[in-house]
């Protein structure tokens, strides 16, 4: 980068620049469609805004049913509970994820087997997960990272050889195929998160996919306290009645509403994020080629949503030491997971399963750059900008 770059973002406290780490977007007809919701005089869940996010859904993944839920957390311990989760039962899983994957199924008493991830996608490791499995292995719950695929033919065949269960956590994964199938339509179960962080918002939501039809109506029943309530509502039986264990796991139909302006704009929000993560892949080029750092890789099978662009630092440069120069610079980067493996609850709960040297590797080497819709040609240029100067000015 030319001094002058270099200088700017060096000064950027003072000319008072300011780049968050995420922009909420609204697509424009958000607020009308909740006034819509409000007019109707239906704001609790399972609404017209909830039935049509359901249709788009299950349109979309082509699975047997589409529930929302007021997050993926919610949707994952429905997925617990569908699956009969019960003490002492294993679970793999990667520790590099966010800890509702665990402690959805940690509340049913299962032990979270951590495995390691690949190196390039940073995706569980298909090639570790059957030496992971024990006669008390129930399900596998593969994580997408950054909206890229896992190698779900390869987790879905050791699955089906050892009677498993498959829960995709496609919390990042909204609008990201693998080998042209919707990520979360490919396990039994999937799950998507619809956090204001997220390509598809609604502030906080998300929705739990049913693939494999004989799990629909007891998840219909789960997530209406165990009710038939659904059934009711349908006509289908006089009166709704107490059918199972389940709990509140409904989003408003406020957050619907809000939702269903994002669905309907949701493959212009992908290509608007896709070309941002383009020109950030262009722009870092040159700092890789240095061998500052690593851009992402995105495998030829994955179609990826440009949910986050992550670059992962050369192991000998001071990650916390870059993060804070941006900070000084104005620009909102910040690093990911803390392994879930070792972290007090973790240890506590699971067990890690091999050394994880991958996972412990990467988890303190990864940046996740500013991305989000709005934001600039400049301001994409300066955050690169001043990512080279906090790379390679003296400490």
């Amino acid at each position: 980068m030319p001094s002058k770059a270099k200088d700017s973002a060096l000064n950027s406290r003072a000319s008072g620049v300011n780049i968050p780490f995420n922009r909420p977007y609204m697509t424009g007809r958000e607020l009308h469609y909740m006034a819509q919701a409000h007019a109707a005089g239906h704001l609790a869940g399972d609404g017209v805004f909830t039935g049509r996010c359901h249709q788009w859904l299950t349109q979309r993944t082509k699975a047997a049913k589409a529930l929302l839920t007021h997050s993926c957390t919610a949707a994952l311990e429905m997925a617990a509970l569908l699956l009969d989760i019960a003490p002492g039962d294993e679970v793999i899983m990667p520790s590099y994820t966010f800890v509702s994957t665990a402690n959805a199924f940690v509340l049913r008493g299962a032990v979270p087997v951590f495995v390691d991830v690949r190196p390039d996608t940073l995706n569980l490791d298909e090639t570790l997960v059957e030496d992971a499995i024990t006669n008390r292995t129930k399900a596998i719950v593969p994580v997408h990272y950054a909206g890229v695929g896992c190698e779900m033919d390869t987790l879905m065949a050791i699955a089906e050889r050892h009677g498993l269960y498959v829960v995709e956590d496609a919390a990042q994964g909204v609008m990201a195929k693998y080998k042209n199938r919707e990520l979360g339509s490919i396990g039994q179960l999937g799950t998507y998160s619809f956090h204001e962080t997220k390509n598809v918002i609604c502030g906080e939501g998300g929705a739990l996919i049913v693939n494999d039809a004989k799990f629909a109506m007891s998840a219909e029943i789960i997530r209406e306290k165990g009710t038939d309530r659904s059934r009711f509502y349908r006509g289908e039986v006089d009166k709704y009645t107490w059918q199972s264990s389940g709990s509140s796991f409904l989003p408003s139909e406020l957050s619907a509403s809000f939702l269903w302006a994002q669905l309907l704009e949701a493959d212009w929000l992908t290509s608007e994020r896709l070309a941002l993560w383009n020109r950030y892949n262009a722009l870092l080029a040159p700092l890789e080629r240095k061998g500052l750092l690593r851009r992402p890789v995105i495998p030829l099978e994955c179609e990826h949503n440009a949910h986050m662009y992550q670059i992962l630092l050369t192991p000998d440069i001071d990650r916390q030491l870059v993060l804070q120069r941006l900070k000084d610079a104005g620009v909102g980067a910040v690093f990911h997971y803390v392994p879930l493996h070792s972290s007090p609850a973790g240890r506590s709960f699971g067990r890690a399963h091999g050394d994880l040297d991958v996972t412990l590797d990467i988890s303190s080497r990864l940046i996740r750059l500013p991305l989000w819709i709005g934001l600039s040609d400049i301001e994409q240029r300066y955050v690169v900008s001043a990512l080279e100067t906090a790379l390679t000015t003296d400490v």
